[in-house]
């Protein structure tokens, strides 16, 4: 009996089976009212699914990162990162790197504890890797140092990392991917196998493993063919594209970047007055990043849910003041046996907030199987629903109800009982 009287509070009618048509009637404004309640769903559905795939994205990319090292920083002429847009002319313009940066930096930072390069043939035309009728275009080809491997945490599953000899007398040997390895020569042993890239033959050496996390399906040299450093210049002579990895010392990474931007810019020649020409990020920087874009995307998402919920809110606020319309006898005689404003005012903002609520409700719900629907349909999409999104969620859609639910709570609250008697 109580919660047939609290259902009937909310709704704003009763059931009459005596009477269809005015049953009808009621049954029509029920679900008018659980429409309004509904307005908020599509808003609270949007931050909920924005937050679910973005929390997963960041998990992704911050397992990833730290896989290849935390204490790691990378330098490159060009601007590393997340990058958002075309490069700039000027960009284009700057000098790469060299090899030669490596020993200044080595002697001159205490706080350096090994430095890697690689090569990027942004010439090598050709990236296709074949091996007896097997191809694949492999996204990444690079020529590394004997010592990349140790610094950028990259662990051989089968035979060995390129070494200095490999390096010294540009030897056509390479390692793999594991991508590489699944498809040119699987459940065969590719140590000794010969491959064809960009129309030369090279010996397979080692294999890398694979790895443990991945960004949208994606990880670093997983499809990845690695030459020797010299080897790679001596097939591809124009390029210079060098990319250093500076690994630091315990504790120190900061202290590292500091003192190896210090000397690139000495070694670069720049005044103190001129910006640096090359970038130098860490995996904390990477991540600072994506959070940066992450939250520039996450207000954009709320900025559009609240549209959604301010239509819900006005909605709600619009059937509260019919409602006050549509019982105003109602409430003459609970004030008449002694209800105080302050008891009417609440009935009508638990009314107003339990629309809404069951509107985020429903939202949360929803939201629950579109992430679960789009794992299902994208593997490589993460969906992780965070629980703050939820809370902040409902706890919206709740408070919407408050805050509209005022004007109309108010105004049933200062109805003179002996004019509300004689209302019809």
């Amino acid at each position: 009996m109580r919660f047939a009287q609290f259902a009937t509070r909310v709704w704003g009618c009763s059931m009459d089976f005596a009477n269809p048509e005015t049953t009808a009637l009621e049954g029509i404004a029920r679900f008018r009212a659980f429409l309004t309640g509904m307005g908020g769903l599509i808003g609270v559905m949007t931050v909920i699914l924005v937050a679910t795939i973005l929390t997963g994205l960041r998990g992704q990319l911050v397992g990833m990162i730290e896989e290849f090292g935390t204490t790691n920083i990378y330098a490159f002429h060009l601007n590393t990162g997340i990058q958002m847009g075309r490069r700039s002319r000027k960009e284009f313009e700057r000098k790469p790197l060299q090899i030669e940066y490596i020993r200044p930096i080595l002697t001159r930072c205490d706080s350096v504890r090994d430095i890697a390069y690689q090569l990027f043939p942004r010439h090598l035309a050709d990236r296709t890797v074949k091996f007896e009728g097997a191809e694949f275009n492999s996204p990444e080809i690079a020529g590394c140092s004997a010592n990349y491997f140790d610094v950028a945490n990259q662990h051989i599953a089968l035979g060995r990392a390129l070494s200095e000899a490999d390096d010294t007398h540009r030897l056509f040997n390479v390692v793999i991917g594991w991508a590489g390895y699944e498809t040119l020569v699987p459940h065969m042993q590719p140590i000794g196998k010969k491959i064809m890239v960009s129309g030369k033959r090279f010996k397979v050496v080692g294999v890398l493993a694979k790895p443990k996390n991945s960004f949208l399906g994606q990880n670093e040299g997983e499809g990845a063919v690695y030459f020797p450093y010299m080897t790679l210049r001596k097939i591809s002579p124009r390029d210079d594209w060098t990319f250093l990895i500076i690994r630091a010392k315990s504790g120190e990474t900061a202290r590292a970047m500091d003192q190896a931007e210090s000397v690139l810019r000495s070694l670069r020649r720049l005044k103190s007055t001129d910006d640096n020409d090359f970038s130098m990020s860490t995996a904390d920087s990477l991540i600072k990043q994506f959070d940066a874009i992450t939250a520039t995307v996450g207000l954009v998402a709320i900025g559009l849910s609240s549209v959604s919920l301010l239509v819900g809110g006005i909605g709600v606020m619009n059937i509260l003041l019919v409602s006050v319309r549509e019982r105003t006898r109602e409430i003459g005689v609970r004030k008449a046996i002694g209800a105080r404003r302050s008891d009417v005012t609440v009935q009508f903002l638990i009314e107003a907030m339990t629309l809404t609520g069951m509107g985020g409700i429903f939202g949360i719900v929803l939201a629950v199987i579109a992430g679960l629907g789009l794992s299902l349909i994208l593997p490589n999409l993460p969906t992780i629903i965070p629980m703050w999104a939820v809370t902040m969620a409902f706890v919206t859609s709740v408070l919407i109800g408050l805050v509209f639910g005022v004007w109309p709570a108010t105004r049933a609250a200062r109805l003179d009982p002996i004019e509300a008697l004689r209302y019809e």
